[in-house]
């Protein structure tokens, strides 16, 4: 396992983060607990979660995925360990209940604290933008809970390059805490999203980039053909991914596949060390609700593309790797 430095911050994290967004909704508790013991067998230190998951499974109320995440935690070497996870959004009932308020922050964090079962968060992100509350009142909460001891370092979610920008301007002038990570919807076949502002600014700024849904929701893993679509998968009715089923979606598929066969890995672990291999991108968030399911994420240790093989995904996506001279 490789560790990188979060951005420019003396954090090291592993170069696959685990995201847990999955447990108790499509990965039971007993099967959560055993990816989590298996990530960090591997080597896997660096665990990503967030107060809201998994508020959408039926029966939940959120909050379970950091509860369960604080029952594992017991019993383990607290210090080696790096915990992120996030606020913004609905956690209770009244007008204050979401967003990035003071507020709202200050009683959310004491919420993920108690159920995490830790006395400071390694990393407190912001889910995404609020566009109710100025950037100067969220960043000046987080700031405070720095100074507390409460939080070590903040990242954020879901924020375009010139949100991200404005930050790092508020923090410089007033002396806040600043965003360390970004955390962005990126993978081969969304990478307009990213790149280029996005990933210019985290190579001229230093931020540690953790992408989500590096797998595209599951259509990059290689289970999606142009023949078949599995009626269980994710895919089969869901618009979002039916997306991603062009010619396009699908020769990306069959490139990674083909450079896969040739160097004995999956279309996975392609996908996921194409993002291994970019020079802003700290680790890939990676999720599984099962044991098996890791396994294949975990063939991606290690992985780095060569520049003939980078080329060739360019070619496929249509984009060029131009980040590095804006």
């Amino acid at each position: 396992m490789d560790y990188r430095k979060l951005g420019r911050t003396g954090l090291k994290v592993s170069e696959l983060c685990l995201g847990t967004m999955t447990f108790r909704w499509t990965a039971t508790e007993d099967e959560s607990i055993a990816v989590l013991n298996r990530a960090w067998e591997a080597g896997i230190n660096f665990i990503d979660t967030a107060d809201v998951y998994s508020f959408w499974a039926e029966g939940n109320d959120g909050g379970v995925a950091e509860e369960i995440i604080g029952q594992w935690l017991q019993g383990k070497p607290r210090d080696e360990i790096v915990i992120a996870t996030k606020v913004r959004g609905r956690m209770w009932n009244g007008p204050n209940g979401e967003g990035l308020s003071r507020q709202h922050i200050m009683l959310a964090v004491e919420h993920s604290l108690r159920r995490l079962q830790i006395e400071a968060i390694d990393l407190y992100q912001v889910h995404a933008p609020d566009w109710d509350t100025p950037l100067e009142e969220t960043l000046q909460a987080l700031d405070d809970l720095v100074r507390q001891g409460k939080v070590r370092y903040i990242g954020a979610s879901n924020f375009r390059a010139w949100l991200l920008m404005k930050a790092l301007w508020i923090s410089d002038k007033y002396h806040y805490a600043r965003f360390d990570s970004i955390q962005p919807h990126y993978h081969l076949l969304n990478r307009a999203e990213v790149e280029p502002d996005l990933a210019a600014a985290c190579l001229d700024q230093g931020i540690g980039m953790i992408p989500y849904s590096p797998l595209a929701g599951g259509f990059l893993t290689g289970k999606y053909t142009r023949e078949h679509i599995p009626d269980k998968a994710r895919g089969a009715g869901n618009q979002r991914m039916q997306r991603y089923m062009t010619d396009q979606g699908f020769a990306v598929l069959d490139t990674l596949e083909k450079m896969g066969a040739a160097r004995g890995k999956s279309t996975l672990q392609m996908a996921l060390g194409w993002l291994q291999t970019l020079p802003f991108v700290t680790a890939p968030i990676i999720g599984a609700n099962r044991v098996e399911q890791l396994e294949d994420s975990l063939g991606a240790i290690g992985l780095r593309l060569s520049e003939e093989e980078m080329q060739q995904l360019d070619t496929v996506t249509g984009m060029e790797r131009n980040w590095s001279q804006r």
